[in-house]
């Protein structure tokens, strides 16, 4: 029985999300199979790594013993031995506990381990590890590097401006003159490396766009301004897979463009769109939605295979989200961002794609096992007498 470590929390905005998705949409339905022996991996907001059964119950977490119980537990060890290990003290007579890891299946959103970082230590351990691999993930999470990628290969991107916070700091009035020299109201205002919506804010004129680089370098220090797209659809595309792709259901979140979608309509009272809309569609991660998206067939079509170049112009395997922005009169799909790893891997859209969450997480493993084997492939040591001559 392969044993399969998935790792959560972190030094990140996102570790209450990462908590809710490592538990809910990865260990149960892991454990489900009967085929893995799965260990709960928890790092904690002040960068520890902890290992114990205890962490797999969503009720240490959401009743706040976590700290209590962390206070007591021993950080768990980590050893990369050709692969990794987990080693903790086991309370008797100093012996230790280890685990041999052959798989890990990251749960980490955001800063250091959905933007490539956890995925590099992996990788450089050599262990399989589920989604996207470092390179994906890092132009992934910086929206900015994004964009150009798809600019390069002319996939649509709304006019945007990228903003560092130590420019802004000393000359924020030629900033800002730049941006409305260059850009038209209404703007979004977004730190580049964020997920799940922290951050961002919907301005109309130059005080609120202050303001709101102001959050925003608070956050990150590059700050991204894009404009609206006019008359909107917004769509979000699950895609799975490394070289054969497989989409999931286009699906469109039941929100106005003002409301547009901020961590509290995204994760708290089922969002602020369903309750708008008067609850109407499917609940999901980002309360309710359309889905699939009541979209015309050709333009259902266009934002499908937009959504499948981003995946592959990025470099993506394993799984990612792509978010698109439609102009409804011009029929333009324009990509936003992408997330590499989607909140709750965004199985209530798999689901409805009639992927199972078993399925779900069952083939994630198995393509991350593929891509490691494909990777052990490649040659990346080269014998030479360099060393002969010193």
């Amino acid at each position: 029985m392969k044993t399969v470590a998935v790792i959560f929390g972190g030094r990140s905005t996102e570790h209450d999300v990462s908590i809710v998705t490592a538990l809910a949409s990865i260990i149960k339905p892991l454990e489900l199979t009967k085929q893995y022996k799965v260990e709960a991996i928890y790092i904690a907001k002040n960068g520890a790594w902890y290992w114990d059964e205890k962490l797999k119950d969503i009720n240490l977490f959401s009743s706040g013993q976590i700290q209590d119980f962390l206070h007591k537990t021993q950080p768990t060890s980590v050893q990369f031995d050709g692969g990794m290990t987990l080693v903790k003290a086991s309370g008797i007579a100093g012996r230790k506990t280890s685990r041999k890891i052959d798989v890990v299946f990251p749960a980490m959103h955001g800063t250091y381990g959905e933007d490539g970082s956890l995925m590099g230590l992996l990788r450089m351990a050599g262990v399989p590890f589920v989604g996207c691999d470092m390179d994906a993930s890092v132009l992934a999470m910086d929206k900015v590097l994004a964009k150009q990628v798809a600019e390069s290969s002319n996939i649509p991107v709304a006019k945007y401006e990228c903003i560092y916070r130590d420019a802004f700091a000393r000359k924020p009035a030629d900033i800002l003159r730049i941006v409305e020299k260059t850009l038209t109201y209404p703007l979004f205002v977004k730190p580049a490396h964020l997920g799940s919506s922290i951050g961002i804010t919907r301005v109309t004129n130059v005080q609120e766009l202050q303001n709101a680089i102001e959050v925003a370098c608070h956050y990150d220090s590059k700050v991204i301004v894009e404009e609206e797209v006019a008359n909107l659809i917004e769509v979000t595309l699950p895609i799975l897979g490394n070289d054969q792709l497989k989409p999931a259901l286009l699906e469109k979140p039941l929100t106005k463009p003002e409301d547009f979608f901020d961590f509290e309509s995204k994760y708290m009272h089922g969002g602020k769109g369903g309750k708008k809309s008067g609850g109407k569609g499917t609940k999901g991660s980002q309360g309710y939605s359309e889905l699939p998206a009541q979209l015309d067939a050709e333009l259902y079509k266009k934002a499908e295979q937009t959504g499948l170049a981003v995946y592959r112009e990025l470099g993506c395997n394993g799984i990612a989200r792509i978010d698109m922005l439609i102009d409804n009169k011009t029929n333009i799909v324009y990509f936003n961002e992408v997330n590499p790893l989607p909140g709750g891997l965004y199985e209530h859209n798999w689901r409805a794609a009639g992927v199972s969450s078993v399925d779900l997480v069952q083939t994630l493993v198995r393509l991350a096992e593929e891509r490691f084997q494909q990777q052990q492939q490649e040659n990346t040591v080269f014998s030479t007498n360099y060393l002969q001559q010193f």
